[in-house]
């Protein structure tokens, strides 16, 4: 019995389960996919952007080369949160560096919320699709024990038969899920190498920024 006959064979709710399993493997891998091209570009334009900026001989000079190397605007908008203008507001109450930490932060934040896209589904994905394929497991194993109950006379072909076909819905589970935790992990460390780097990125601004300039900016 090939899975589409499996598949047309169950009841509503093991039909749900199938399609709710196929729905969340299809949309993890989309997660994985497009998540390992983005972070693999992030993590070598950070680097690159962050050398341009310090090798600048000013801000001004910095921004272009941003502009070419930053394609996620992952650095560029730490950059510009330091030009912000606060004038007549209470964002502009308090010290200079206290006020560089605010909207620093805030840039930092977006910057991180760009990254973080999708981990959220992978780590769903990961701990309940083992449970979502054991209850169409258990839903299968009732249905073909009242199957058997109801032909009176028991083989170990009318036991095993049904048995072994609910039992798929646990290997569909795992199947599932083993590929968004490798996922979530591979890519949790990937994010946290770039996270590291704009956070000193950000530190190294506010310095800046809070520093009286000696020299063209």
């Amino acid at each position: 019995m090939n899975s589409t006959q499996l598949f047309w064979q169950g009841d509503a709710l093991t039909r749900c389960v199938a399609l709710l399993l196929l729905a969340m493997s299809v949309g993890s891998w989309v997660v994985i996919v497009w998540k390992s091209w983005l972070l693999r570009r992030a993590s070598g334009d950070v680097l690159r952007s962050i050398a341009a900026f310090w090798s600048s001989a000013s801000v001004a000079t910095a921004l272009p080369k941003l502009q070419a190397f930053d394609r996620e605007a992952l650095v560029m908008p730490l950059v510009v949160a330091t030009k912000f203008e606060a004038n007549g507001t209470l964002a502009a109450t308090g010290a200079r560096s206290h006020q560089l930490t605010r909207v620093l932060r805030d840039a930092l934040h977006a910057a991180l919320s760009k990254l973080h896209a999708g981990q959220v589904l992978l780590a769903t994905v990961g701990a309940t699709a083992p449970f979502v394929g054991l209850l169409g497991t258990v839903w299968g194993i009732y249905h073909a024990l009242i199957g058997i109950a109801n032909a009176g006379q028991v083989t170990i072909g009318q036991i095993s038969g049904p048995v072994g076909e609910a039992l798929i819905m646990t290997a569909a589970g795992l199947a599932v899920a083993i590929p968004a935790v490798l996922a979530y992990n591979v890519l949790g460390r990937v994010i946290g190498r770039i996270e590291a780097e704009l956070e000193g990125f950000a530190r190294d601004l506010r310095e800046l920024a809070s520093t009286p300039p000696v020299g063209p900016v």
